[in-house]
């Protein structure tokens, strides 16, 4: 299989409207947000947030971004990965691992060593390098699992 191709929208500020709008339909945080951390990436070449999506046949089929805090109380563990997503017809290729793998190296060469994120899977972030770091308690009251990545290469 050949790699797919990452669009970092910091790149391509035209492709904002249509990437907000798919992060909406997927996790259900309103469209705006998403478009007001995109423009903000855009305008930050080198620091977070950032955004990524992979397209096919015109239409995005996974993505994810990297923000400071993913709706959590702890605000010193940063920068979050977050609103991790693959096309359910898109899943079980290794696409998230591909994904993950290009956001950790693109975010080592932006100066940040160590990511986190917050998840409620069981041994799915392992496969790709992450380790269990605590539990979290998010905004809306629930806890998650923080996993952390540092990057070694």
């Amino acid at each position: 299989m050949e790699a797919p191709k990452v669009t970092l929208l910091r790149d391509c500020p035209e492709k904002t409207e249509k990437a907000a709008e798919w992060f909406n339909e997927k996790w259900g945080i309103p469209k705006e947000a998403y478009l007001e951390s995109m423009k903000e990436c855009v305008g930050t070449k080198n620091g977070v947030p950032q955004w990524y999506i992979i397209e096919e046949n015109g239409g995005i089929i996974a993505g994810m971004g990297v923000i400071e805090n993913d709706f959590h109380d702890r605000r010193d563990l940063a920068p979050n990965v977050c609103a991790v997503f693959v096309e359910k017809s898109h899943r079980g290729n290794n696409m998230a691992g591909y994904l993950l793998n290009y956001v950790c190296d693109d975010l080592h060469r932006l100066g940040y060593d160590v990511l986190y994120l917050i998840t409620s899977l069981n041994g799915f972030y392992e496969k790709y390098g992450w380790e269990y770091y605590c539990d979290v308690h998010e905004d809306n009251g629930n806890i998650s699992k923080m996993y952390r990545h540092m990057y070694i290469k």
